[in-house]
């Protein structure tokens, strides 16, 4: 016979980083592809103006390259943006940096040489 438990696991900060990092690069990588379709599909529809004679070939292609220099300024953005609550959202989940890895390192590795030292002497 099969019985249900109905306890609830709070997971704490740490154990919530992984998902929470999955779910931001996921919603990170869902943006990036939307621009992109949209940019596409900004583009298609310009070279159709374009070849219905709606507009100038000359003004078609500014038109898209305006579209593609804005959206490389936006992903810029995006990225800062992006990058900033990230680094905010690991510092309330007291996640460690690769900075402060690589810090830790750097003493560990000199404590460990003054270790070695003292015990030759």
């Amino acid at each position: 016979m099969k019985t249900e438990s109905n306890v609830k696991v709070e997971e704490t900060p740490e154990a919530a980083a992984p998902s929470l990092l999955a779910t931001l690069r996921k919603m990170a990588l869902a943006s990036i592809g939307a621009a992109v379709v949209a940019q596409d599909e900004l583009e298609k529809f310009i070279q159709k103006m374009a070849e219905k004679g709606e507009i100038a070939e000359k003004d078609a292609r500014k038109l898209i390259d305006e579209v593609i220099s804005r959206r490389k300024e936006g992903t810029k953005k995006a990225e800062v943006e992006f990058d900033k609550h990230l680094d905010q959202a690991l510092a309330r989940l007291n996640i460690p940096t690769k900075s402060d890895i690589e810090e830790l390192t750097s003493k560990i590795n000199a404590l460990s040489k003054k270790l070695e030292e003292a015990k030759k002497s």
